[in-house]
């Protein structure tokens, strides 16, 4: 029952968000600036996380921005310099930007995000909506007064979408504006899983959420790793590099089942409103 009403709402939830965007995306750019990459940074703050791992976040992308590497990525580009905006997420219509788009085109400039990025606290919001992070992250290109030989939204989540369009249409719908997509599962539960969450994550991302020309997506075991996992994806998306092996989307054997884009939708339907 709920995969047939799931599926004949799915192309209505779509038409929706794509005359919302499509204004957007039209609209005249003026003074733009060049730079290497325009990158989002988009974070997921759900209720699943806790006051610790959001703080695990910030931190952990506030060191990756100053690491060494990192910053020899971004001035070994073209033009030396990347624009950058980091944005928090949750449920569908719960976006909030933390710091808007700055240059960083010196270790200064990358000090001054960092440190806007840990003068706020984070805030829960309820549900996963990581539809609703992408075409709000597409959104945020326009105007915005770069112009990127990449654009790239970086996102990370501890769960499959189950709120807002179908992920892997609001994905498409970003590449096909030429935007890379790239992952940062987090598969920190220790095998101990909620009910809206799912094992197999990283999988799921490579499915449904990642997209466009060498995109990648790097899991996270545990919190531990997690400032590591961040500054090697800074690394590769700023440098332009391409992922390792282990990161890249692997082929299914003979007989594998594909990933259910929906699972997450299915899963709060099936533990809020009983259908299955």
């Amino acid at each position: 029952m709920f995969a047939r009403a799931q599926l004949t709402m799915k192309s209505a939830f779509f038409a929706l968000a794509l005359a919302a965007l499509l204004p957007g995306l039209s609209s005249a750019q003026t003074a733009e600036r060049e730079v290497d990459v325009e990158l989002v940074l988009a974070v997921d703050v759900s209720r699943s996380m806790g006051a610790e791992e959001m703080e695990i976040q910030r931190r952990g992308y506030a060191a990756a921005l100053t690491d060494p590497q990192v910053l020899d990525a971004i001035f070994s580009g073209l033009t030396g310099r990347v624009a950058i905006t980091f944005m928090e997420w949750a449920g569908d219509g719960n976006q909030h930007v933390v710091v808007p788009w700055r240059e960083i085109a010196t270790p200064q400039d990358a000090q001054a995000f960092a440190d806007l990025l840990l003068s706020g606290p984070s805030f829960n919001m309820r549900y996963t909506s990581i539809s609703g992070a992408i075409l709000t992250a597409v959104r945020l290109f326009d105007g915005n007064g770069f112009k990127g030989l990449k654009r790239v939204i970086d996102i990370s989540g501890d769960g499959p979408n189950n709120q807002g369009v179908p992920v892997d249409e609001a994905r498409d719908l970003a590449v096909a504006n030429g935007i890379i997509i790239n992952g940062l599962p987090l598969m920190t539960t220790t095998g101990t899983y909620g009910r809206y969450s799912i094992p197999d994550l990283d999988r799921y991302y490579i499915d449904c959420v990642i997209g466009g020309p060498a995109s990648f997506s790097v899991p996270v075991t545990s919190w531990e790793t997690f400032p590591e996992a961040v500054r090697r994806k800074l690394v590769l998306e700023l440098a332009g590099g391409v992922p390792g092996a282990n990161q890249l989307p692997v082929h299914r054997t003979a007989g594998e089942a594909s990933t259910d884009c929906l699972i997450g939708e299915r899963l709060l339907w099936q533990w809020d409103f009983n259908v299955r």
